[in-house]
């Protein structure tokens, strides 16, 4: 199984290939669409890394395969300028799943 990266920088990209992972670079919600069904097509690819910034470009898209789909498994990833999320991002969705606060 191989790993593959859609981005919207191009930093995060060379860093990625500089660890053996491939991938793209698209901008705009119909690339990002487009790139997800390319990769999700070939069945050598078992997960595909998303940057946080296009994820917000198809939560719904994204929000669906990860439901409704066993492969492939798709990672939220920061870019080079950090993540978006709030620090307690991971103790927030804890708190959620489990239905108490920690």
């Amino acid at each position: 199984m191989k790993m593959f990266l859609i981005s919207d920088n191009l930093d995060t990209r060379i860093g990625m290939r500089l660890a053996g992972v491939d991938g793209v670079i698209v901008q705009g919600r119909e690339e990002a669409l487009d790139a997800l069904k390319n990769a999700m097509a070939d069945k050598d690819i078992g997960i595909i890394l998303v940057t946080e910034n296009l994820v917000e470009l198809i939560p719904d898209v994204i929000s669906d395969i990860k439901l409704n789909r066993s492969r492939p498994l798709i990672v939220e990833i920061p870019d080079r300028h950090g993540t978006r999320r709030p620090p307690d991002y991971i103790m927030g969705k804890v708190n959620e799943a489990i239905g108490i606060k920690l």
